[in-house]
């Protein structure tokens, strides 16, 4: 991921006083010379779900904007301020294919560099194995473009577009036995 997009990079006005000396401090923060406030960089949380359908298949969707529009993805997304990740899971899921989850279980986290407007988020993409209602009433809602099921042994993972969900399906092509 090209440097000039790292927070860095494109933060230098301090959002207390609003002087420009904001300076990199650590390898994570920054630091107001003129009044002395400490910017962190930390990673967002986000949630991933991975589902199957009845013949072992698991279930992508197709990214509808960028970062990666139109790549392979797995349903998900940001944590809400205020809210848990299983909140977040269950809210996702609901938005972006009509789906009801009624179990999960946590498979693992991944980070990630997520490249929106110009400036890296660092993300923490906490993967849960999700289990539906039903897949009848599925549809691609919020921003997801379509979806599709595929088999875990034939997935190309050039065809996923971030980095965090080809982790996600490295993961569980190696360790995950259905």
């Amino acid at each position: 991921m090209p440097q000039n997009h790292h927070p860095f990079e494109i933060l230098k006005f301090c959002p207390r006083c609003g002087e420009k000396t904001f300076k990199p401090q650590t390898g994570k923060s920054l630091e107001c010379c003129s009044c002395g406030f400490l910017f962190f960089i930390n990673e967002v949380a986000s949630v991933v779900a991975v589902i199957f359908n009845d013949n072992g298949e698991m279930l992508f969707t197709i990214r509808k904007h960028d970062p990666e529009k139109g790549m392979l993805d797995l349903p998900g997304g940001f944590v809400d301020p205020g809210e848990s990740a299983e909140q977040a899971l269950i809210r996702e899921v609901k938005e972006e294919l009509n789906l009801d989850i009624y179990d999960f279980s946590y498979f693992g986290s991944f980070s990630n560099q997520y490249l929106f407007g110009g400036i890296i988020y660092f993300t923490l993409d906490i993967t849960f194995i999700c289990i539906v209602d039903s897949l009848e009433g599925i549809k691609a809602g919020d921003d997801v473009e379509d979806y599709r099921f595929i088999d875990l042994k034939t997935i190309e993972i050039d065809q996923i577009g971030l980095g965090s969900i080809k982790k996600v399906v490295n993961e569980l092509k190696t360790n995950f036995h259905r």
